[in-house]
């Protein structure tokens, strides 16, 4: 019995490790681009669109940090689209009209309970309106540096990608906030850092599509050539990963990863455990929905990889020789994702957190075994909606 349990795990944990390695190798080979702010001026014309539902506690230092923007003025407009907020969201955004930013009602085109992607809708409406050859999407909870719009178009204007993933950070914790709510927010940058690298590595080496819709860039004739949202629009999420996959059809060799430490963009965690978990499901939800089956096969894997993990620990409870199975297999697990995170974590400045890892470990592989599960049979709220 243990030997076949042990065999079965060092099969599981070669074939991931092999995984991780290859995912590190493809971080590394990205190659960083650096911004020079001298020589040849970006020329695209490029328009943000912001959609916000419910921010007014967040949309105002978005704003300020996309105006501040080192890019020409009369090169971007920012576009907000209000998603029936209930709160001061739109009257905030109106308070910036002088500086060429534009408010989009949702609701002066859609009624409420019509939709299922909502985010989607606003973003398409937002597209039709829009004056830039380049789109760039982002949240409204999210901060962008100075120099966030000069990369993205000197980035497409040097290699002239149809579509471009780039990368996001969570900001950080407070030492003033309770040991849980910490934890949690180490725990969730840990998380994305590691999805980070991934996004990175699979994009740089063509082998899978994923990116994150807070830092997205593509072209509207791109958008308009694939049919936009069309055939994903009965999906509440996958405004990204999924339109990204669509855009890889058509233009394989133009889906790019723009590896620079000035297009970083910086959101933020979420503060409760019913809100991570309604995020990451919300996430999942959209798993056996991607057209790119290599993405499909490669989640798949490593839910099982986690399933047999937390098996073990289960059913192995008091028996000495499957507890040290798990242990030593959490342990190697560990090692080998360090591994790769440690110049992922380089890259965002966030080295200090890979302390946390270990502790992490076990809550990980829980979160992972529900988060998968409930992605495919479960429910989640978000943004005060229900979704099944």
């Amino acid at each position: 019995m243990f030997f076949t349990l042990f065999n079965i795990t060092i099969l599981l944990f070669i074939t991931y490790s092999g995984l991780i390695i290859f995912y590190r190798l493809g971080w590394i080979k990205a190659p960083e681009f650096h911004v020079t702010l001298t020589g040849k001026a970006p020329s695209t014309k490029i328009t943000i669109i912001i959609p916000a539902r419910n921010e007014a506690k967040n949309i105002l230092d978005c704003l300020y940090s996309v105006i501040a923007q080192s890019y020409p003025k009369e090169l971007f407009e920012i576009v907000v689209i209000d998603d029936y907020s209930t709160d001061h969201t739109a009257a905030i955004v109106r308070s910036f009209s002088d500086k060429n930013v534009k408010l989009i009602s949702l609701k002066d085109h859609v009624t409420e309970g019509q939709l299922i992607a909502y985010k989607k809708k606003a973003i398409e409406l937002a597209i039709e309106q829009a004056t830039g050859d380049l789109i760039v999407t982002t949240d409204a909870d999210c901060i962008v540096k100075k120099h966030w719009l000069r990369t993205i178009a000197l980035y497409y204007e040097k290699y002239d990608p149809a579509f471009i993933a780039a990368p996001v950070v969570y900001s950080g914790s407070s030492s003033n906030e309770n040991f849980g709510t910490r934890f949690l927010k180490i725990f969730q940058a840990l998380d994305f850092m590691s999805l980070q690298g991934i996004t990175g590595a699979s994009v740089h080496q063509k082998i899978h599509s994923m990116c994150n819709g807070a830092n997205l860039a593509y072209e509207k004739k791109a958008f308009n050539a694939v049919g936009g949202f069309k055939g994903i629009d009965n999906i509440a999420s996958g405004d990204d990963m999924l339109l990204m996959y669509k855009i890889y059809r058509v233009y394989p060799e133009r889906i790019l990863f723009l590896k620079s430490k000035d297009a970083i963009v910086e959101t933020k965690p979420v503060e409760s455990v019913r809100e991570f978990f309604d995020q990451r499901i919300r996430w999942a939800s959209k798993a056996n929905k991607y057209d790119d089956k290599r993405i499909f096969g490669v989640l798949l894997f490593v839910y099982i990889f986690n399933v047999w993990l937390g098996a073990l620990l289960f059913f192995g409870l008091g028996i000495g020789d499957i507890e040290l199975l798990f242990v030593g297999t959490v342990i190697a697990k560990t090692i080998i994702e360090l591994f790769f995170l440690y110049p992922v974590a380089d890259f965002f400045s966030r080295k200090k957190l890979l302390w946390w890892f270990l502790p992490a470990q076990p809550f990980h592989i829980l979160y992972t075994i529900t988060a998968g599960w409930l992605g495919r049979f479960g429910s989640y709220e978000w943004k005060e909606r229900r979704v099944h």
